[in-house]
């Protein structure tokens, strides 16, 4: 088992990887057209882990005309869907049978702890491949009401080529809710992981083709967003873009759906999700984790990460004590220590970006009770303590801003009145969770938050059964879920007269 190595024997471990570094175009791994590579470092210790096809528009445009033919051809659309089912299925195998390699390299790309790559983002990954293996068959169309001399019906048809441009806070796993629905409707696809964590969506296309998916039809172009991400969000082949990622980019990406051929655009942007704890909490130990894990899990570099505790007056300090309770045993370390439950920033930007938060909740009044600093400098990696700041205003820049990192604001309340109207004061509507014990206040409260996930008494606790999408400028359009294959499809309605 992995996680049984010690330290130094998963540093071993990985060094003996094959590190990807290729672009998956037409059946090929191949370098880029130029021969430009990009440093792809690793936050853990700051070191280079090998250099990076830098797919530029020539590359994309190869990608996409690739993915064209396959989808116009029928190679993979016209397929039976059992013999799709059965290359998805064997997807997912594969990815099993290699789940340690893409833990470690989701790790090394990433800061996360190998932990949690092993025990969640690689079997959530996989879990897409099969469950949307098994969902490709049960989508249905519609015979509508008609006269006898005539038939109509409408049926779901895949859209073409889906451009997916994904994050680096969940590589492999964020690919996968945008891949797997999209090739099992029948559509080819163009993905762009982010510069920052390349490496498991390169290996998750020689995957693909080896599982026996048809050349052309998943195509991996690792590359920067202004180049890459760009050509993908203008190129006039393209059908549609799905998008997980910042709000400024995700706007450039709609002016770019504008600009060139109004393929269509499905966002999520992430939030500022509030985590409301009432006095009649039922569980204070659950909350109080839910609390400190809500945000501080995966760094804080989580969309729905719970940022804004608010908790009513009577609690607040019996919570927030054990909150820093808990806090003591957590501790920034080395991703790929299998204790390690608390890793480095992806990159020294984005720790410096979250430092600047950190400085500037301190000049806005909150009161620091929690860490606030750079951690392991020693190491040359990207890490930051888990930070709390205690008293913050609810129009403060740390109550208003997506930090995308391990900092949490906590705010007081009197009542639930004041406290909705609070949590919906923000430009985000991704997630927001309520603990209480009266049930006519969780139906209440979930109804008013403006948030396309509401969880009561527990947090992120939905699965791929349920979309995942926000509301306002959280973006729109759905992963997870049957919805989200319908994102990937047309209908389309056909009327027969009978003679």
């Amino acid at each position: 088992m992995l996680l049984d190595l010690n330290a130094r024997e998963m540093e071993r471990r990985a060094a003996a990887i094959e590190l990807p570094h290729l672009a998956v175009i037409g059946g090929r791994l191949v370098a880029s057209l130029s021969g430009a590579t990009f440093d792809n470092i690793s936050p853990r210790n700051g070191h280079i882990l090998n250099h990076t096809a830098a797919s530029g528009k020539e590359d994309v445009d190869l990608a996409v005309s690739a993915a064209r033919r396959a989808f116009e051809d029928g190679r993979w659309r016209a397929m039976a869907p059992a013999d799709r089912k059965k290359i998805l299925h064997r997807l997912a195998d594969l990815m099993e049978r290699h789940a340690d390699e893409l833990a470690i390299l989701e790790s090394l790309d990433t800061g996360k702890p190998i932990r949690d790559a092993i025990n969640v983002d690689i079997p959530l990954s996989i879990q897409s491949a099969r469950w949307y293996a098994e969902a490709l068959d049960k989508v249905y169309g519609e015979v509508g009401p008609t006269p006898p001399d005539r038939l109509s019906f409408a049926v779901h048809e895949p859209l073409g080529v889906i451009g997916a441009v994904v994050p680096w806070n969940f590589p492999l796993h964020m690919a996968m809710w945008k891949v797997a629905p999209a090739l099992a409707m029948g559509n080819s696809v163009v993905l762009k992981p982010a510069e920052q964590s390349p490496m498991t969506a390169l290996r998750l296309g020689a995957l693909a083709l080896e599982a026996g998916l048809p050349d052309g039809v998943l195509n991996v172009v690792p590359g920067l967003g202004e180049t890459a991400g760009q050509a993908i969000g203008r190129h006039m082949d393209v059908d549609m873009i799905a998008f997980t990622g910042s709000g400024a980019v995700g706007r450039r990406l709609m002016i770019y759906s504008g600009e060139s051929n109004l393929k269509r655009v499905s966002l999520e942007l992430g939030g500022k999700s509030p985590q409301i704890v009432f006095a009649d909490c039922p569980d204070f130990e659950a909350a109080a984790q839910a609390a400190f894990w809500g945000v501080f899990y995966n760094q804080g570099e989580v969309c729905t990460a719970a940022s804004r505790l608010l908790v009513h007056r009577s609690v607040k300090d019996k919570l927030l004590s054990r909150v820093l309770e808990i806090a003591k045993d957590v501790s920034a370390g080395d991703p790929l220590d299998p204790a390690t439950r608390f890793g480095a920033m992806v990159s020294e930007g984005q720790m410096n970006t979250v430092l600047r938060y950190i400085d500037m909740a301190r000049a806005d009044g909150g009161r620091l009770v929690l860490g606030g600093h750079r951690a392991n400098r020693e190491t040359g990696g990207f890490y930051i303590a888990p930070t709390i700041f205690d008293d913050i205003a609810n129009t403060s820049r740390l109550a208003r801003e997506e930090v995308f990192g391990p900092v949490l604001g906590v705010i007081t309340f009197d009542s639930a009145e004041e406290v909705l109207a609070m949590a919906n004061d923000t430009d985000y509507g991704l997630a927001a969770g309520i603990w209480t014990s009266d049930l006519n206040l969780a139906h209440r409260a979930a109804q008013k938050l403006r948030a396309g996930l509401v969880w009561v008494n527990g947090w992120d606790t939905c699965d791929i059964t349920m979309p995942f999408g926000g509301f306002k400028q959280s973006g729109f359009g759905r992963d997870r879920s049957l919805h989200a294959m319908h994102k990937y499809a047309d209908l389309k309605s056909i009327s027969i007269t009978l003679r």
